[in-house]
Order: structure tokens, then C-alpha cells, then sequence
């Protein structure tokens, strides 16, 4: 039987180079693919970067007493609305409840403790606005939001410990303190949202 002869070195060559090329492609699409999602997500990502947050939890911890009061008494807050601090027994319930009217700071503090994203917007806000923030919280777990008196920015959000000051209901950053906020804030793991009162102010 005849030998057969060997490819060609040239062949042999060019398989190499299109393999490494093949490889060189994939590699530069995939760290393209996460240079991607780093910069949308963390790096550059459209108004998400929460250093605008303020760390009570850093900046003012002794505001942020957990003693219960009775229902009704007046608590002084150093922030305007409270992210923490001493609250009523009972906490607003915050399962995706929209409040038309401003709630007792006492009760959604205690929200807050339980690990409650409280959103609020200040009084007058256009309802387009307003249904805009409510996409936000309808049906979600450990979200509630309501108007507040003589709010200092156009809408606030609130975690226990943390604060967020915004001036447009579409800014980015909303979402992502949701994110980072909701439930994670907590500081009484395990604590319910359901159960709590539903009265307003009004």
C-alpha cells in the first residue's frame, strides 16, 4: 500500500491560524460582553451610582434608637422623612401599599425596621407622577410609598439607615436603592410586612 503523503505545511499552518483567530475572537467578545454589563450595571450605568445615599448607619447612628413608643406620642426625627429611630408598636403595612394621604412617621419607621423600602413624594406631585412611583411598589413585598408634608426634594426614599434624595420619579438611582435596600436594610430579620395598620393621617 502507498504511503500517503503529509498535508501541506501551508495547510497545516493556516488551520492553526484561523483556530487561534477563532479563539482570539471569542475571548475579545466575551470580556466585551462583561466590560458591558460592568459599565451599565456598576461603572457607568445611566444615574445609578448611589453615592448620593446618606448613611445614617455611618453618619448620625444614635438617631437610629429602636425603642418603641406608644402609639400616638410625639418622636422627634433628625431627618425629614424619619429613616430610623424610635417608632410606634405597630408598624404600616408594606406589601406593595400605595397610601393616598400621608401615614404616621411612628408606624412606617417601624416598617423601616422590619426592612421596608418607604417611598415618598412630596404633596401636589402630577398623578402621572405619581402612578409612575406606584409601578414602583404595587405588588411588591417589603415597598410602600405616600405623600409627605412640605417634602424637601420632589420624592425621598427610605431604608432603615438610609436616605435618597431625588428630583425626576424616572432617575435610576430609585430603582437601584430599591435593589440595594429592600429587605437587605433590615434589622429585625424575619419580620413581616403584612399585619400592619392601614390608616392614614386623614
Amino acid at each position: 500500500m502507498t504511503a500517503q503523503p503529509a498535508p501541506p505545511a501551508r495547510r497545516t499552518g493556516l488551520i492553526i491560524a484561523i483556530v487561534a483567530g477563532a479563539v482570539a475572537l471569542l475571548l475579545l467578545l466575551v470580556c466585551g460582553v462583561g466590560v458591558f454589563l460592568w459599565y451599565r450595571l456598576d461603572g457607568g450605568g445611566g444615574g445609578r451610582d448611589l453615592s448620593a445615599v446618606v448613611n445614617y448607619r455611618e453618619t448620625n447612628p444614635d438617631a437610629l434608637g429602636r425603642e418603641h413608643q406608644p402609639d400616638g406620642s410625639t418622636i422627634s426625627y433628625p431627618m425629614r422623612p424619619p429613616a430610623g429611630g424610635p417608632h410606634y408598636n405597630r408598624w404600616q403595612n408594606c406589601n406593595g401599599d400605595i397610601y393616598p394621604e400621608p401615614i404616621e412617621e411612628g408606624n412606617a419607621v417601624h416598617s423601616l425596621e422590619h426592612g421596608a423600602v418607604w417611598i415618598t413624594y412630596r404633596e401636589g406631585l402630577s398623578p402621572d407622577e405619581v402612578e409612575r412611583l406606584a409601578e414602583r411598589v404595587r405588588g411588591q413585598t417589603y415597598m410602600m410609598m405616600s405623600p409627605y408634608h412640605f417634602l424637601g426634594s420632589k420624592v425621598t426614599l427610605q431604608a432603615w439607615g438610609y436616605q435618597l434624595m431625588v428630583e425626576d420619579v424616572d432617575d435610576e438611582r430609585i430603582d437601584e436603592f430599591i435593589r440595594q435596600y429592600r429587605e437587605t436594610a433590615t434589622v429585625e430579620p424575619g419580620a413581616t410586612c403584612g399585619g400592619g395598620i392601614t390608616t392614614t393621617t386623614r
